[in-house]
């Protein structure tokens, strides 16, 4: 009796098993078949590919660096600027989320080495200094992003990237504008500072 007991504990052990190991198996297997379609019907160019890895880099610079600005800046028109990179792309960088999710790619999360130098080199900084060669670089960084951007925007191939590219330019064109008042205010700041002193 214990014996057959044994026996029937041991059958229900196991069949549990494999209905815990087997189900999941199941579902990733189906779930695999799906991506693997996925992938098929949406690979992307290497130059889409790039540009959606380059971009993610760029943005989460733009948020760090923001956030040391939001942190580190003297004047209030740098420090309004700083937290709206940071704001602006956090939103950009969920939108280039959802479309790298839908093509299977999986993003970078850490800042490019440019990026990461001038991040290294603010954090050295301070006051009038910091706000000079904060808003120098966001002017630099938003030219350079607006022609990558519009590139992709004209010549990308994957219909989804394009339009993540071309519904940024707006954003970015505001930011460069915004930035040269910014980086004008932080050059009169820096006069200002050197008559007190």
């Amino acid at each position: 009796m214990t014996h057959e007991h044994f026996r029937k504990s041991l059958l229900a052990g196991a069949l549990s098993l494999v209905f815990a190991v087997g189900l999941p198996l199941a579902a990733q297997a189906a779930g695999t078949n799906a991506s693997s379609t996925q992938t098929q019907t949406s690979s992307l160019s290497s130059t889409d590919h790039k540009f959606i890895e380059d971009a993610a880099r760029g943005g989460v610079g733009e948020v760090q660096l923001g956030q040391l600005a939001a942190q580190k800046a003297q004047s209030d028109e740098v420090k309004q600027f700083g937290q709206r990179m940071v704001s602006d792309h956090s939103k950009a960088n969920d939108k280039l989320k959802q479309v790298a999710s839908q093509k299977n790619i999986n993003l970078p999360t850490e800042m490019d080495s440019s990026s990461k130098r001038e991040y290294d080199k603010l954090q050295k900084l301070s006051g009038a200094q910091f706000d000079r060669e904060y808003m120098k670089t966001m002017v630099s960084d938003h030219q350079k992003d607006i022609k990558e951007f519009q590139k992709e925007a004209k010549s990308g191939k994957d219909a989804d990237v394009k339009a993540f590219a071309d519904g940024t330019l707006p954003t970015l064109e505001d930011h460069l504008n915004m930035a040269k008042r910014a980086e004008a205010a932080a050059k009169n700041e820096k006069q200002t500072t050197a008559k007190a002193s």
